[in-house]
């Protein structure tokens, strides 16, 4: 009996196998250029096919560039066809020689076959512009989190108090770090950054931490924060190249944008829209700053210029050479008629924005990095290891900084604290009282290293 049992329970389970639905294979989602090609893109092909630099006469940093031909004048890509898509045969060749890319490791399988399979499906296009950059149209990516202890420190190129002056922000790899500007301790760590930071600021009513960076030669962004919480908001500008400046316009509505594509972008604060690019500059745009009613923009390049735009139609308004040499820092005077601009001269240059004429000039003992104005004075890390504070409407020195074992590279002030903090390439931060010079605090800006 038991076996009968058996017997009809193992017909009817087999049955009810028979008679379940047969249903067809998931299709694989269409491969998106956006989301799949653009990014393979950027990190194996842009460097010797973008704007700066187009190897055979072929550029990849857009939809339509990719997509045509060279100078071998063979089509580049052609939809629904693997034989007639030249870059994808260079791609594929096993021959070193021929191979894109060059002198690099081939592509990964799955990445060539993901280009195959794209070209198969039509080499459709799935964003709106075809002529927009890359960098422009691809999803932010998301960051791999920083390690737990660095191995080594990495040089501090930005840095800033926060609003209440209680904490220092520091630019680290894929992160920034929170220390305590009392004691150096670390305080807390926010994440999903690009791999380098070149520019940290706080919007002016201090509720949102701009940070301006990326992947030199692949891609530049600027990621806004929540300042309390470190919550990511939005993702501001995705740029060719990495940004290495942001400022906020007084009113706290629009941040301006300078990087190494040489351009300068005016994008809204709460939207995130562009609304002005200038392409004045030949190089990299080093830094930027805002006039006190928000009218003007200073800029300063490694095209050995410093130049001064209107910021409500982008026009050039004057250009100072004065420096001869690559300038990295500009500010304002407070009076709005004369710019601040410091550079590889190894001095900082006071000059009229009437006519660009040179009103005045102080040598320093190295090349002098980004300005800070701010409380009534600007500041000026340099490569002789010093941060200098000068009077902003004189411009006579009050003190120096002294004491980093490296190039000073960036420098911050808050005025109700009245506290400096200088970061070094050595991934030194230095924090001393303004009153007299006295040092606060000095450590290694790295989680796990000890100073």
């Amino acid at each position: 009996m038991i076996t009968r049992t058996i017997q009809i329970a193992t017909s009817l389970l087999c049955v009810a196998v028979i008679a379940l639905p047969v249903t067809a294979q998931e299709e694989p989602a269409p491969v998106s250029f956006r989301k799949d090609i653009a990014p393979i893109l950027i990190n194996n092909c842009l460097a010797c096919h973008g704007p700066k630099k187009a190897e055979g006469g072929y550029r990849v940093d857009s939809y339509s560039r990719f997509i045509a031909a060279g100078d071998s004048e063979l089509a580049a890509i052609t939809a629904s066809n693997l034989d007639d898509s030249e870059s994808l045969r260079r791609i594929l060749s096993e021959d070193e020689a021929d191979r894109m890319p060059l002198e690099g490791d081939p592509l990964p399988k799955e990445q060539t076959d993901l280009i195959s399979r794209w070209i198969t499906e039509g080499a459709k296009y799935d964003a709106e512009n075809p002529e927009a950059a890359l960098s422009a149209i691809v999803p932010p990516p998301v960051y791999p989190d920083p390690p737990e202890a660095y191995p080594r420190s990495v040089p501090i190129t930005a840095i800033a108090f926060s609003p209440d002056g209680a904490n220092v922000v520091a630019g680290g790899y894929h992160e920034l770090t929170v220390w305590n500007a009392a004691d150096g301790t670390l305080v807390s760590r926010i994440k999903n950054v690009g791999q380098r930071s070149y520019a940290i600021q706080y919007s002016p009513d201090g509720a949102l931490l701009a940070v301006g960076g990326g992947a030199p030669g692949r891609l530049g962004e600027v990621r806004l924060f929540d300042a309390a919480s470190g919550e990511l908001k939005s993702v501001v500008a995705s740029t060719s190249d990495v940004i290495l400046d942001v400022a906020f316009n007084p009113a706290g509505d629009r941040i301006a944008l300078a990087g190494a594509d040489g351009a300068i972008r005016i994008h809204e604060v709460a939207t995130g829209a562009e609304q002005r690019v200038i392409t004045s500059h030949s190089d990299w745009v080093m830094a930027i700053a805002w006039n006190g009613d928000g009218t003007r923009l200073a800029s300063a390049s490694r095209d050995k210029t410093s130049k001064l735009f209107n910021t409500e139609n982008g026009e050039l308004l004057v250009t100072y050479s004065g420096h001869g040499q690559p300038v990295k820092g500009v500010v304002f005077h407070p009076a709005g008629d004369k710019v601040f601009s410091s550079g590889s001269d190894n001095k900082i240059h006071l000059w009229a924005v009437a006519d660009g004429k040179k009103a005045s000039e102080v040598a320093l003992g190295g090349e002098v990095y980004k300005l800070t104005r701010s409380g009534g004075f600007v500041f000026a890390p340099s490569a002789d290891k010093t941060v200098r504070q000068f009077e902003e409407g004189s411009h006579t020195e009050v003190r120096s900084y002294t004491g980093n074992a490296d190039w000073a590279l960036a420098a911050a002030f808050h005025p109700e604290t009245k506290r400096v903090v200088s970061g070094a390439f050595n991934g030194d931060v230095k924090i001393w009282n303004a009153e007299d010079g006295a040092e606060i605090a000095t450590f290694v800006a790295a989680p796990g290293i000890a100073k």
